[in-house]
């Protein structure tokens, strides 16, 4: 037997593992003690969850079942979400025929890890020996889908459980160019590529599974789902009706389908359909809550927040019904309701999302009552959970800001600027989020000649493929430079493609808008495929700007705005990016500051009338009389006369804010 002392930590755990696997058991055990007494060498948290999880792998192997339960409960302090603890903890104590205590932690385990077959047969035995019925054929029918799985595919998703989502994708890859016809292994890659937002490769891989096997529900499912998600509600339309043709009575693709007409426009259908499935089962937070977000895209904000209560009625834990409500910006929560928040975000049984959610929607509710400490701390927390989690790196946005400016040069538009296509309909609003875009809109959109849509996602899906997959992190993204390299061709097809996906949104008006913020980074596209689009900047002022978007919990694709000074560094990369297109596009964007719209409504309004080529209309001063979907935060807001109040709203937190004032170099 080897002296552990004279191994690395890594070396010494495969060590330990031979040993059990060599029915070596108290050999290991004593190995696994030897190591114990170096834990302070041990810095890798994983290392330490592994040698606790060997030590009580051995003991129960070896019979020593109380030391065996020591070992393992002393992993889950370390780690409480790890599967294979209580996994463990199950065998533990069955072999001490504890069964109602087994059966609770084979339960956990399959909670946290889907994947464990060990846990789920375990549980079919004692689920008969204490007469489940249900409960036997929803653990057969798992252990089925498991076993059917080809061993590489069941590493894929224990991976993906883990949270090891590239170690997860090199796995699937390599199974599928064995075995290129494999529907779930396409699924399970196109489900990894979700959660790592490659959503082009994504949607080509669930359209490619759909191709194979045109009833593969669990494909069509998952691609609706990426469709929505996208903010393509027709493609999606056409999916969820696919999916009601062969189960017309699933209520869960009855209320897709309600989610997809309310991205579609069609409220009062959609209201409809979420009203009838509340019906059949009223006791589903979720259906609540996403008649609530119908409703208040109609306006209806009354009824919205009633659907909103309801939904944390019915699961108190339900951290998205607390946040909608404050995402209403003009809820103000009753004392109750703050405690109720309070005491829920600190439990340990919480989930990250209902966490990060109820911080959110609890600093909206101190700042309200103006107790401004405890607000920023509230938001504070639940940016920092955010993320922690969200994996953002804000210089990946700082080389793309500098990739802009290298290669969409006043050359590249003087030899491609006019290759596009000459429709006039777009008026792109961008800037960054929380900027007064969604006032801008509500303006244009008051116009007889504008249809107001949403943020559409096409732009930055075309730069998505056109930037490609780049497995080399080091190596150079292919777009921007491929601009001056396509086919001149691809430009007109692509701005006609732009015309065509987006028509679903309009309505009859010659004109439309785009809102999507995120377009500012890519305006030198915009100008090669549609040179008569018409570009606003909307601008608001640094700190008032900066702070109101780390105030937002968004739904996605904002991920720079969770912390002061990722912000602030996306600010300043964002005017440098727009200084720079001003300079090579000369007149083709329109900057609207905020303040100025605040400060003289009429002028601005006539400024930004003007460069649309439109006439005046008073319709567009009395914008809030305006009745139309709106689906973004400021959906109340601008349902309301303009107000001054908000604009220095973030000098009640200015103490807290230092991170961003020194980036922002003020």
């Amino acid at each position: 037997m080897e002296n552990t002392a004279n191994l690395s930590i890594d070396e010494a755990l495969k060590s330990i593992q031979q040993l059990i696997q060599t029915a070596k058991f108290n050999d290991a055990i004593l190995q696994s003690k030897q190591l114990l007494q170096q834990q302070e060498l041990i810095k890798d948290h994983t290392q330490l969850c592994q040698l606790w999880y060997l030590i009580a792998v051995a003991q129960r192997y070896a019979k020593s079942f109380s030391d065996a339960l020591t070992s393992i409960n002393e992993l889950i302090k370390l780690d409480e979400k790890h599967s294979r603890a209580h996994q463990e903890l199950g065998h533990i104590y069955l072999a001490l025929q504890q069964m109602p205590q087994a059966e609770i932690a084979f339960e956990k385990a399959v909670q946290l890890n889907p994947c464990l077959v060990g846990s789920w047969q375990e549980l079919i035995e004692i689920y008969r020996d204490t007469n489940q019925p249900e409960n036997i054929q929803k653990a057969a029918n798992q252990l089925e889908k498991l076993k059917k799985l080809p061993p590489a595919l069941l590493a894929v998703t224990e991976f993906m459980v883990e949270g090891k989502f590239l170690k997860a994708e090199q796995i699937c890859r390599h199974f599928l160019q064995n075995n290129k016809r494999h529907v779930d292994g396409m699924c399970l890659l196109a489900e990894i590529g979700i959660e790592l937002k490659i959503y082009d490769d994504a949607e080509f891989l669930l359209a490619s599974a759909l191709e194979l096997a045109p009833t593969h529900i669990h494909a069509r499912s998952q691609y609706l789902n990426l469709l929505t998600r996208l903010g393509k509600y027709k493609a999606a339309e056409q999916q969820v009706e696919s999916l009601l043709a062969e189960q017309p009575n699933n209520l869960s693709f009855k209320v897709a389908k309600a989610n997809v007409l309310t991205g579609l426009g069609k409220t009062a259908e959609a209201i409809s359909l979420f009203e009838q499935a509340i019906e059949q089962d009223d006791q589903i937070a979720g259906f609540h809550l996403q008649l609530g977000h119908s409703l208040k895209a109609k306006g209806d904000i009354e009824k919205a927040v009633q659907a909103y209560q309801k939904a944390y009625q019915v699961n108190p834990n339900y951290g998205d019904a607390y946040w909608s409500l404050a995402n209403t910006k003009t809820y103000r929560f009753t004392d109750e309701e703050i405690a109720q928040m309070q005491s829920k975000r600190e439990s340990d049984d919480l989930a990250i999302t209902d966490k990060i959610q109820l911080h959110f929607a609890t600093g909206k509710a101190f700042e309200d009552r103006k107790e401004f400490d405890l607000a920023f701390k509230a938001y504070e927390q639940g940016n920092n959970l955010q993320h922690s989690n969200n994996g953002f790196d804000i210089s990946k946005i700082e080389q793309q800001v500098e990739d802009q400016i290298k290669y969409c040069t006043a050359e590249l538009f003087e030899q491609r600027g006019q290759l596009g296509l000459d429709a006039p309909d777009p008026i792109f609003i961008v800037g960054l989020p929380r900027a007064g875009s969604t006032l801008l809109e509500q303006i244009l959109a008051s116009h007889s000649q504008v249809d107001g849509t949403m943020e559409l996602h096409n732009i930055l899906g075309l730069a998505s493929r056109l930037r490609g997959r780049n497995p080399n992190p080091k190596q150079e993204n292919q777009y921007p430079k491929n601009l001056a390299e396509i086919n001149p061709e691809y430009f007109k097809r692509f701005g006609q493609q732009f015309i065509d996906e987006t028509r679903v949104y309009r309505d009859n008006a010659p004109l439309f808008i785009d809102k999507m913020p995120n377009n500012f980074l890519h305006i030198g596209l915009i100008k090669l495929i549609l040179p008569n689009a018409k570009i606003i900047d909307a601008r608001r002022s640094p700190m008032a700007c900066c702070f109101s978007g780390f105030k937002q919990l968004f739904a996605e694709g904002q991920d720079f705005s969770y912390n002061l000074e990722d912000i602030g560094r996306y600010y300043q990369a964002y005017l440098k990016l727009m200084a720079h297109w001003e300079k090579v596009l000369p007149d083709f964007v329109l900057t609207v500051n905020h303040e100025d719209v605040v400060e003289d409504l009429d002028k601005e309004v006539r400024r930004i009338l003007d460069f649309c080529g439109l006439e005046f209309e008073q319709s567009c001063i009395d914008f809030h009389k305006t009745k139309r979907n709106i689906k973004t935060p400021s959906s109340e807001q601008v349902r309301q006369p303009i107000y001054k109040s908000a604009t220095e709203q973030w000098r009640y937190f200015e103490e807290h804010l230092t991170p961003l004032k020194n980036v922002l170099k003020l």
